[in-house]
């Protein structure tokens, strides 16, 4: 069983692939609680990337899918998670969202920062993340989390935070 990450007020759970099906159905097991609006497309979304990656390439936890859940009343909120798990150089890309009624609350901050502390202490050397140019929350919450701009092209602004061994 994969271990929780556990920060000052949220969980985050690794998908397994029993979670992963009731959040592509969007149907929440006995001992699910999810918020209003949970799941989100965006964790539906990923819930079918980490079936499609284990039916393909296996299990990617920990570097895999992760809800999120409040510590207070275990009510599910959003996801976050890496997209890959890291690459031969130690890279990997993350993303994150959370339902409407619980943003503007330092969580999804939280939420990276829980899995940042969590990818450089598992040997990541580089994490990348990206916002549209009008998501500004997003982009407040990568810097705010640690991450700083890099680049940007016509679509989106790209952030990264590196770690040296």
């Amino acid at each position: 069983m994969m271990n929780d990450v556990v920060t000052e007020r949220l969980v985050l759970h690794p998908l397994n692939s029993e979670d992963a099906e009731r959040i592509a159905a969007r149907t929440p097991g006995d001992t699910d609680r999810w918020a209003p609006g949970y799941p989100t497309d965006g964790d539906v979304k990923a819930a079918n990337d980490h079936l499609a990656h284990c039916t393909f390439t296996g299990d990617p936890r920990p570097f895999g899918a992760y809800e999120i859940r409040r510590r207070e009343d275990g009510y599910a909120i959003g996801g976050v998670g890496f997209h890959r798990p890291p690459d031969e150089n130690g890279v990997v890309t993350i993303g994150y969202g959370l339902v409407s009624s619980v943003r503007g609350q330092g969580y999804a901050t939280e939420a990276l920062r829980g899995l940042l502390a969590f990818a450089e202490a598992n040997g990541v050397t580089l994490v990348k993340g990206d916002a549209d140019h009008d998501n500004v929350a997003s982009q407040r919450v990568m810097t705010a989390a640690g991450m700083r701009q890099v680049g940007e092209d016509d679509r989106v602004k790209y952030y990264e935070i590196a770690w040296t061994r």
